[in-house]
């Protein structure tokens, strides 16, 4: 199991404690959970910018609140991460596949 499998099953946890009415006090999981979907959103494109604007520093960190926050949302939307995993794995099977127009040289 990855690191991203590990953290998905604790936030898929944490759902299933939010729905039993079980959640941790203190828990940002939970509270995410409790606002729904548009919240969840807004932290998505929150951690986004702050990847973006992090780039030349702090960028490691910035990429991991991202990822939490996915897999939060992705929990949310009763999405698994396997599932994500699986895109990307037929995604790597056509690395090599460029379409035509990168192949083409425009200076010409």
């Amino acid at each position: 199991m990855t690191v991203y499998q590990e953290i998905f099953e604790v936030i898929k946890q944490r759902k299933a404690d939010y729905e039993a009415g079980k959640a941790q006090e203190n828990s940002y999981t939970a509270y995410l959970f409790d606002k729904g979907v548009d919240k969840i959103c807004k932290k998505v494109g929150e951690e986004a910018t702050e990847t973006v604007i992090a780039a030349k520093n702090e960028l490691k960190n910035e990429i991991n609140d991202l990822l939490y926050h996915v897999m939060v949302l992705a929990a949310n939307q009763g999405l698994e991460w396997s599932d994500v995993e699986k895109v990307l794995d037929e995604r790597n099977e056509k690395i090599g596949n460029l379409k035509k127009f990168h192949q083409v040289d425009k200076n010409t």
